[in-house]
């Protein structure tokens, strides 16, 4: 298993990755929303964030931040439950000093989630940062949680 920055700017395996993840855990987004984030990811979002990936036999999960806020997180459907999500927080934790993260109120797999790697809630915006009408909760590291 390997984790690594991600430095091309061919996106077209990460965007397989976060395809097959949205589709299985954000039932709640319409499908116009879904098409919306699938151009606009790629082209917007990708470019300015730093990307690290893991692979093993092909790219599993990815995640993607800027500073200290995990601005995204997605494990391929057919990997989820295999630990690869755990593996890649833990080094977001560990390695990149990941201390923010925002969730959809509506995925509450993903809350879970975070929450067991030391991550609550300290707010909430009513509106995702595309300004559209998924509530957001904004979560943050608590130190004292032993992750392990």
């Amino acid at each position: 298993m390997i984790i690594e920055q991600f430095n091309s700017k061919d996106y077209s395996e990460i965007m397989k990755v976060w395809e097959s993840s949205v589709l299985e855990t954000h039932h709640f987004l319409k499908d116009e929303d879904f098409e919306y984030f699938k151009e606009v990811i790629p082209r917007d979002y990708l470019p300015n964030l730093n990307i690290y990936v893991l692979i093993e036999n092909g790219l599993k999960a990815f995640l993607a931040y800027n500073n200290n806020q995990l601005e995204m997180f997605f494990v391929d459907a057919e990997s989820r439950g295999k630990g690869f999500g755990r593996i890649l927080i833990k080094y977001a934790i560990d390695h990149l000093n990941i201390k923010y993260v925002d969730v959809n109120e509506q995925n509450e797999q993903a809350i879970g989630f975070y929450k067991k790697f030391g991550f609550s809630q300290f707010g909430m915006s009513l509106r995702d940062s595309s300004g559209r009408e998924y509530p957001i909760l904004h979560l943050s590291l608590q130190k004292d949680k032993n992750i392990d």
